[in-house]
């Protein structure tokens, strides 16, 4: 397709930092759905959707792992679901980022998702601005997930038993985090996106990804989930 080139003004969304579009593919069953995320990726600069497909199965028969930097994939798709479809396609091109959009809210289904290999997971009423930002967040290196969800993972991993002993976040030390390092945990551990905390500090997304660099890195975590709970469990 040959999405139209705008400024999404009703969405509210900044310009993106880089110039080259965020390439987009949609995996959705449910045409209306489907049409308007097309029509807010053709509207929101910074964007492009690449490519829309009514099923798992239209979507692995063509180079979806190749030309796509994000895909947005429903679970319940008719066929093969799209829990499968993350699987496959990560089995092709282990660097596609995948973001699973549904409205399934149980742990079994997101811990799947995220087994597949989703890098997040976020709710169909998530907000066009949110889901934007979402799309940029994973695309520069974050696990965005919707504020039920996060909690639902947290708590999972909790109620697990991550806390048994060799394993737990406390049975190590934290390292040494400055206050605002902490205080952008904490909005992590809330479910907040990262313009969300940028702007609940005053600061910027640029900086809340700069902190979050050196908070993965003196946690020894490579997601968000890993930070939250190594910070929760602390």
């Amino acid at each position: 397709m040959s999405p139209r080139r705008g400024t999404c003004d009703s969405c509210g969304v900044s310009p993106p930092e880089s110039t080259d579009p965020i390439r987009v593919a949609l995996v959705e069953d449910d045409a209306r759905i489907r049409s308007s995320l097309i029509s807010l990726l053709e509207l929101a600069d910074g964007f492009r959707c690449v490519n829309a497909f009514a099923s798992a199965e239209e979507a692995l028969a063509g180079p979806l792992a190749e030309i796509a930097d994000v895909v947005l994939m429903d679970i319940n798709l008719p066929g093969r679901s799209g829990i499968e479809c993350v699987s496959e396609l990560k089995r092709r091109n282990p660097a596609l980022l995948v973001v699973m959009l549904t409205v399934y809210e149980d742990t079994d289904r997101i811990f799947a998702a995220l087994r597949a290999g989703a890098s997040g997971y976020l709710l169909k009423r998530t907000p066009p601005a949110e889901l934007l930002e979402s799309i940029r967040e994973v695309q520069g290196g974050g696990s965005p997930m919707s504020s039920l969800i996060a909690r639902k993972v947290v708590a999972s991993f909790q109620d697990a038993g991550l806390n048994r002993p060799g394993r737990t976040p406390a049975a190590e030390p934290l390292p040494a985090l400055t206050p605002r390092e902490r205080d952008i945990l904490d909005a992590l551990a809330r479910g907040l996106l990262y313009k969300e905390i940028a702007e609940r500090l005053g600061i910027s997304t640029n900086t809340v990804r700069t902190h979050l660099r050196s908070i993965y890195e003196k946690l020894q975590v490579q997601t968000r989930t890993e930070a939250v709970v190594r910070y929760l469990g602390s």
